[in-house]
């Protein structure tokens, strides 16, 4: 009978945190970008609230709160009104960011952006200075990342100005060493698939290179347009709603309907911070629709697999705190599933992850614990200098 899981002490190999995060610092665009675009560049207002996010001059706002609460009681967090004086610099910091996961057990970081992501499109519609954002972005996330000692691992963004455009990023993020790439559309740069997306999914394909989609970036729908007022009970709603799965789940649909998979049989998709408990009821319908429709819709001709085929040997999904999967585990694919912190975002335990590793697993077989905490994200990533053991374990 498979040994359970009881306690964080029975560790014995580095944890990798597959979903964490970076706040892009103050003056990251500001240097990076042509001095042409220094007025309309990303950068941080300060007002009497807090520090502000401000895009292309002001079409587009973001307050700095609930992404660099780590450490702060609950009750201590507000949407407004954290400054970049007051948050963790391991936000920003590479040396303190290093010192912060050694706190919390964690080895190893797959690293996503804060303000960036609601994706490429909240820099500006100006094509040239959304892709001159985005790989200003790109470059000082590599930087991040090089003095890490291969613990913390980049993923790239990618614009949302066009095929030629997104293809070009993912080589120079193939280039430079990026884990992965982030996309916030499909590669057309529109939230609906096109034909000439293949291009971007057969290089992918080839690169052996995982697509992340995380919550926060490609919406479509009703979703989209959602607003709530940070101070209020439906706030609340929303974010329940994302972390549950409901701004993924029609994303993953369009995605796992789509052919690309009968095209593009290798390729990885990676769903991030949308947890896994909905997974099983989204695949048995399905798997149920599938079969029932895919005469009279012609998708017989256009499909062969069963749609939780494809999504068991295709899609990764990562989750923090999510006891409804570990019940419903026997309908995942343990294979594919991997655990993350949020640091410094509003999901993160830090510096208390153990507790919750302990919380979430509790009685899972050790053997698919381990999985989730190092093997699957080391896999995926093709981690190989992380080793296998902890010294001393």
């Amino acid at each position: 009978m498979p040994r359970p899981f009881r306690d964080a002490a029975s560790i014995t190999y580095p944890i990798i945190d597959c979903d964490a995060h970076v706040n892009e610092p103050p003056d990251l665009w500001l240097e990076r970008l042509p001095r042409k675009w220094r007025d309309r560049a990303p950068q941080v207002k300060h007002v009497e609230s807090g520090d502000l996010w401000i895009f292309d001059g002001g079409k587009e706002k973001w307050p700095v709160g609930l992404t660099a609460v780590a450490g702060l009681s609950y009750l201590d967090f507000k949407s407004m009104g954290i400054t970049y004086e007051s948050m963790r610099p391991g936000s920003f910091d590479t040396k303190a960011r290093l010192a912060d996961m050694d706190a919390d057990g964690i080895y190893a970081q797959i690293l996503y952006p804060s303000v960036t992501l609601r994706g490429a499109k909240i820099y500006s519609d100006d094509r040239d200075l959304q892709i001159a954002c985005v790989r200003a972005y790109n470059e000082w996330l590599m930087e991040f990342c090089e003095s890490s000692g291969g613990r913390l691992l980049g993923q790239a963004i990618l614009p949302t100005t066009g095929i030629d455009d997104t293809i070009a990023e993912l080589e120079l993020a193939l280039k430079t060493g990026h884990r992965g790439v982030v996309i916030s559309s499909f590669p057309n740069g529109s939230v609906e698939p096109m034909p000439e997306d293949d291009r971007f999914w057969a290089r992918a394909q080839e690169a052996n290179f995982p697509i992340a989609v995380h919550i926060g970036s490609f919406i479509r729908g009703d979703l989209a347009g959602r607003r709530e007022s940070w101070s209020s009970l439906a706030f609340v709603g929303l974010a329940a709603l994302t972390k549950a799965g409901g701004q993924t789940l029609p994303v993953v649909c369009d995605i796992l309907f789509s052919g690309i998979f009968q095209r593009f049989p290798q390729l990885k998709i990676v769903l991030v911070e949308s947890n896994i408990g909905w997974i099983p009821t989204l695949l048995e319908q399905s798997d149920d629709m599938f079969r029932r429709y895919r005469w009279y819709t012609g998708a017989v001709d256009q499909q062969k697999e069963m749609p939780s085929d494809i999504f068991f040997r295709n899609f990764w999904a990562t989750f923090m705190v999510d006891t409804v999967g570990m019940d419903l585990l026997h309908r995942l694919n343990v294979d594919h599933m991997m655990w993350s912190t949020d640091y410094p975002h509003s999901g993160s335990d830090w510096p208390n992850s153990r507790v919750t590793i302990e919380r979430v697993f509790h009685g899972v077989p050790m053997d698919d614990v381990k999985k989730m905490l190092h093997t699957n994200c080391k896999e995926l990533y093709a981690l190989d200098q992380i080793p296998e053991r902890l010294p001393g374990r």
